[in-house]
């Protein structure tokens, strides 16, 4: 547009006028009771909502005995991109070591399913896999065995002529499953979501998180992760809570024993300078807040 104005055939660009979205990423925000009832009464809907544990293990129920129960539950636990899953291929896997390697994703191009690298060089990763997500893949292998007794090859998760899955069937069947399950909607890229912060929820290291999603940076994950759950900031306050009372009930000994006043004078000097400071945080409501529905956050039983 700039070089037609250049060249005299347009006066002004048009383009100018377009406004752009401001580009930033909705944050996700957890599904809970009254966030259900709001929905079943509106209809309205986050655009970005995760499932708590209670709901995932409900979804992971419902789904169990689906020939894509192990799919769901892979996501759900190890929070990989619907294509990365789709893209699984047995020799990935290495079940007695317990870890799986992601090396290529499938997509969508034109009616057809093809193989392609990952998204990001950092999507190239091992991810480490829990008991019951080794024992419900070797369940899914033993049916998969040739009549010969020999080891599956190709993908894990395949198609009638044995080839990858449709991401877009992936997620059709997921959308069919959550709404014969009752849940409230969410995305399948969401489940990833869900797997991200139910798993700092239940105190893995934010550096662990960002290399199991396969984050490029740790900004990406800090940002996009660490404020949905309310038990993380919970935790946080609590943490700063204790350091500072602590802080002060030693601060207060030391300075009744330089005055050389009797140590259990000072024990039970500090004590009360302790209350008062802890009733001052309880006031203000950072160490007890105002109790509200309480909601399972810890993460989803694992499945055999």
């Amino acid at each position: 547009m700039n070089g037609a104005i250049r060249v005299g055939l347009i006066e002004r660009n048009p383009a100018h006028l377009v406004e752009l979205p401001s580009g930033r990423r909705p944050r996700a925000v957890v599904w809970t009771d009254a966030r259900v009832a709001h929905w079943r009464a509106t209809g309205e809907r986050p655009p970005v909502a995760v499932w708590t544990a209670r709901q995932t293990a409900e979804f992971l129920e419902h789904a169990r005995g689906h020939p894509l129960y192990v799919l769901y539950l892979s996501v759900a636990l190890l929070g990989l991109r619907r294509g990365e899953v789709a893209g699984l291929r047995w020799c990935d896997l290495d079940l007695d070591a317990g870890v799986v390697q992601v090396s290529h994703q499938v997509q969508d191009r034109g009616g057809r399913t093809v193989v392609c690298p990952p998204k990001t060089e950092a999507s190239v990763r091992t991810v480490a896999l829990d008991h019951g997500l080794v024992a419900a893949l070797r369940v899914l292998r033993s049916q998969r065995r040739h009549g010969d007794g020999g080891e599956p090859v190709g993908f894990v998760f395949a198609n009638r002529e044995g080839g990858p899955l449709s991401p877009g069937y992936v997620t059709h069947t997921f959308t069919r499953l959550l709404v014969e399950a009752g849940l409230p909607p969410v995305r399948l890229h969401d489940l990833r979501h869900g797997a991200a912060s139910l798993s700092l929820a239940a105190g893995n290291d934010l550096k662990v998180v960002q290399a199991m999603l396969g984050h490029s940076s740790i900004v990406l994950t800090a940002d996009t992760y660490t404020s949905v759950l309310p038990c993380l900031a919970h935790r946080a306050a609590e943490a700063t809570a204790t350091l500072v009372l602590e802080a002060a009930h030693d601060t207060a000994i030391a300075l009744r024993e330089e005055e050389g006043e009797n140590s259990a004078d000072a024990e039970r000097d500090a004590a009360a300078r302790g209350g008062w400071l802890r009733s001052t945080f309880d006031w203000c409501g950072r160490i007890r807040p105002h109790a509200g529905p309480t909601h399972d956050q810890s993460p989803p039983a694992r499945s055999p």
